[in-house]
Parts: C-alpha cells; sequence; structure tokens
C-alpha cells in the first residue's frame, strides 16, 4: 500500500506533499532524521493529510496533482482550515 501526504508547517508557513510505502518511518524522517533539505528548515511538520492507494502508480499520479498549483489550493481551502 502506498500513501500520499501532506505535511504542514505552523511555523513557517509552509507545506510539504509525497509519496511513500511507510508513512510513519518518513514521517519521523522529516521531523528528526534528516540532515539535509527542504523539510529540515522549516521543522516541526505536522501530517495534515493522508491518501492510501493500491499502487504506486496511482500514488505518484496524486502527488504530482497536490503539487500543481490547484493541488495546493485545495489544500489551503479543504483540508488548513480544519487546522487554523
Amino acid at each position: 500500500m502506498f500513501c500520499v501526504y501532506a505535511l504542514y508547517s505552523f511555523s513557517a508557513n509552509k507545506f510539504y506533499t509525497g509519496m511513500t510505502s511507510e508513512l510513519i518511518t518518513r514521517f519521523r524522517f522529516h521531523n528528526s532524521k534528516s540532515t539535509k533539505g527542504y523539510t529540515l528548515r522549516y521543522r516541526s511538520w505536522y501530517c495534515i493529510h493522508v491518501e492510501f492507494f493500491d499502487s504506486k502508480k496511482e500514488a505518484l499520479y496524486r502527488e504530482k496533482e497536490l503539487k500543481s498549483g490547484k493541488g495546493r489550493d485545495w489544500i489551503k481551502s479543504n483540508i488548513l482550515p480544519k487546522y487554523l
């Protein structure tokens, strides 16, 4: 099983969208184990959205959708208000 997830940094007002087959491990990596990259600069991250897929192909397609302008707007208008 694969999942697409959206993370949000409240302190930096930044989003991150990714895809993985190991959600908990990946989330821990974003918040504590990575030593370089985008997610290091804007810690702490909070998981605000997760979608599950049976195939990697479907998950990659959805990740690409959420990383687009329309996808980011969808997250801002439909998901983020639940946390603010």
